[in-house]
């Protein structure tokens, strides 16, 4: 990966947050993983969309019910929404069953709220940061997108 990191965007829209997203998009690999962590409506499955945009999946919603989807593409792009994990007993051992560490070679990872559970998963990842730029006011749709190795 070519990323200069960490890498700081100011977000003014859902468009301009696809934009970053597919940006992070072109420059992934299989095997590269993904974490997304933020408060809910901060934009992570819409920065999820831009990176499936940019491997040409244009049809990418949050998998909270259904927990993960693959989306075919090359490489494939697995998509993992942890949020119900995490307040169900033990979500460790429920991450585990998904058995992500099967596609993870082959895939590119993206793991909505999965900062808890990423060193069970892999040593190494992105992590991205989405914030409200201006918590006291939720009008505001400035986000602050922060991006990092970890």
């Amino acid at each position: 990966m070519s990323l200069n990191l960490p890498q700081t965007h100011l977000v003014a829209d859902a468009e301009a947050m696809r934009e970053v997203g597919a940006h992070l998009g072109r420059e992934l690999r299989a095997g590269d993983v993904v974490i997304l962590q933020g408060p809910l409506g901060a934009g992570k499955t819409t920065f999820t969309q831009g990176i499936g945009s940019s491997l040409g999946i244009l049809d990418i919603s949050s998998p909270t019910f259904v927990i993960s989807r693959v989306h075919k593409s090359r490489p494939p792009l697995v998509h993992v929404d942890a949020y119900r994990l995490l307040g169900s007993g033990d979500s460790s051992i429920q991450f585990d069953d998904l058995d992500l560490e099967t596609s993870r070679a082959e895939s590119i990872t993206v793991i909505e709220w999965g900062s808890e559970l990423a060193h069970r998963f892999v040593e190494s990842y992105l992590l991205v940061d989405i914030a409200f730029a201006d918590e006291l006011d939720p009008s505001n749709q400035m986000r602050k997108v922060v991006i990092e190795q970890r």
